[in-house]
């Protein structure tokens, strides 16, 4: 079950999944030093290598050979959505004599082995046409329009959408009608936007389904829902003008296939590390803010549904069910992972994962693969298998001499592995959890048999449910809930203190402590009067004791105030007596 297939400079070969982590003897390895590039179809069935010499296209459940096509110099593969087409891409090279060089993306047929099309693609980024999940459009950009073809007939454009500088497009994925996601950047003082439209729908601006127009874009990354009710984006700038962040500025969108579209309002300032759709397609997850970062659930309202605190982390991680999110830091932090029950809200475990450059979920929502992959780090490179309970069962590294470039799962379609029931439990491992000791920091050697002061740079925030929270339960407050919670509290805070004032101040000596000298006196005369007099006399004793403190502040008191001062023990004399009649 799952095999997943090794690439580096062993070359290539398919080892057996949970639970034997064994090689597969059915893909026979290919021990050539040159394997550029591996492909799997959508669903699984087909895997496609290039070895350096030839692209050679395999069953995996048969373990036969479909195709072998001539394309030594291959070093980009991808399968249409239905197996009909292997797309190929190599380097662009123009002609000796400045003429254009030969086509170097090309689409071919599976069924037949012969090439569709051929087109001049030179940049490698966004290389690979775009198909809907039914491939009845495919489509790519070219010379800032998408164009579109029907039905895998590459001979004929049957749409175009012309716009001016289209850079990115994004086809929506699952049935049809099929939206289109076009990003135009911003010039000469016009801002950047994203519009969506649905195919084959692009007659004007009226025609679009929703715009969201943004000033601080050099680059977006867009990202559709599964279910294509809503897009994601990201936009970013390459230099953050004010300074205070050295990745750039980055905001985040809502643009919903309906016309609505907001500003996500993120309540930490900083970078943008990662967003992630759920599966369920009404919810996503965003890691934001400067270290430690935050992550917080939003719906499809933009409003928060759960805040995780903070931590270090960069990534978020739904199982492919969307029952488990991991939040981990990987690149330039430590590889610490926190794996999350999202429909409970409970932490489930804490595995460390260091060093790690790639994280990849098995279709079966059980297990995880993390490895360690060149060029991003030569040394210790290999992979390990965990169970999201925390416990690994399998660990690979590769001789030191040896490299290894990529690893990944086999995919699956959509309810081939049904949903289980999340385990808190740790499952049993072929490992102990090995949980890397921290690096001890540093001390002089005048300090070293001194005990150990421990102090932190951040305090981390602890998510929602775990702080401190007026009237219990885990569920956020509403807005206005919070509204009037914190009127409440300032309220209150506002009474203690004016009454701890009262209290502390001179000439309440003759009255009961906790009695506020401007409040009716809690022991009365008996006689309305009387109480009326006592009460003045507090309030002008108040006035005078105010008087008393800007005079000593430095102030210069006019004479009538002054007069007021020289009162006060004839006042305190008058009070002393009213109160020893009751």
């Amino acid at each position: 079950l799952f095999p997943f297939p090794v690439r580096g400079s062993e070359g290539l070969y398919m080892v057996n999944g949970p639970p034997s982590f064994t090689e597969s003897t059915a893909f026979q390895r290919d021990s050539g030093k040159n394997c550029k590039a591996v492909a799997f179809s959508k669903d699984g069935s087909l895997f496609a290598w290039c070895n350096g010499e030839r692209v050679n296209v395999v069953n995996v459940t048969r373990a036969e050979l479909l195709r072998s096509f001539d394309l030594p110099k291959a070093v980009c593969l991808e399968f249409s959505p239905k197996n009909n087409v292997l797309a190929t891409w190599q380097a662009y090279a123009a002609g000796k004599d400045g003429t254009s060089g030969v086509p170097n993306l090309q689409l071919h047929d599976l069924k037949t082995g012969k090439c569709l099309k051929s087109f001049i693609q030179k940049k490698m980024q966004n290389w690979c046409p775009c198909w809907a999940d039914d491939e009845s459009i495919c489509a790519r950009n070219v010379n800032n329009e998408v164009h579109f073809f029907e039905n895998n007939n590459f001979s004929t454009i049957a749409n175009k959408l012309h716009l001016q500088k289209v850079s990115d497009f994004v086809l929506s994925p699952g049935a049809q009608p099929t939206k289109v996601a076009v990003y135009v950047p911003g010039s000469k003082g016009a801002p950047s936007f994203v519009r969506l439209y649905q195919y084959p729908n692009f007659g004007g601006p009226q025609s679009a389904l929703a715009n969201k127009s943004f000033f601080k874009a050099d680059k977006v990354t867009m990202l559709w829902n599964k279910k294509a009710t809503a897009l994601l984006v990201v936009a970013s700038t390459e230099v953050d003008k004010t300074g205070a962040s050295y990745y750039g500025e980055q905001t985040l969108h809502y643009m919903g296939a309906n016309g609505e579209s907001a500003v996500v309002q993120l309540p930490k300032n900083g970078p943008i590390y990662d967003v992630a759709w759920s599966p369920n397609s009404v919810e996503f997850c965003a890691v934001y803010g400067f270290m430690p970062a935050k992550a917080t659930i939003f719906n499809l309202k933009c409003d928060p549904v759960f805040d995780f605190g903070t931590g270090p982390r960069n990534a978020a991680y739904y199982s492919p069910h969307g029952h488990i999110l991991v939040l981990a830091g990987f690149g330039n932090l430590r590889g610490q992972m926190e794996v999350w029950d999202v429909k409970n809200y409970k932490l489930i475990s804490k595995p460390v994962a260091s060093d790690s450059t790639c994280f990849a979920w098995c279709p079966d929502g059980e297990h995880i693969v993390t490895a360690t992959c060149a060029p991003r780090l030569r040394v210790g490179n290999g992979y390990k298998v965990w169970h999201y309970t925390g416990s690994v069962l399998h660990s690979c590294e590769v001789p030191p001499n040896e490299e290894m470039w990529q690893v990944l799962w086999q995919p699956f379609l959509d309810g081939v592995f049904p949903e289980r029931a999340v385990r808190y439990q740790a499952v049993p491992g072929e490992l102990p959890s090995a949980e890397p000791k921290p690096a001890q920091a540093y001390r002089p050697p005048a300090l070293r048999n001194k005990p150990v002061t421990t102090s932190k740079l951040h305090e981390d925030e602890p998510p929602q449910n775990m702080k401190p929270q007026l009237g219990g339960g885990d569920k956020p407050l509403s807005k206005t809930a919070l509204k009037n919670q914190r009127k409440h509290e300032a309220k209150k805070a506002a009474k203690q203190e004016a009454k701890a004032d009262m209290n502390q101040s001179p000439g309440q000596t003759q009255a009961p402590q906790n009695t506020p000298r401007n409040a009716v006196p809690a022991t009365t005369t008996g006689d309305p009067e009387v109480d009326k007099k006592i009460k003045n006399l507090k309030k002008k004793l108040k006035a005078i004791e105010q008087l008393k403190e800007q005079a000593a502040a430095g102030k210069q008191l006019e004479k009538n105030q002054v007069e007021k001062i020289q009162k006060e023990a004839a006042l305190l004399k008058e009070l002393e007596d009213l109160e020893l009649g009751v």
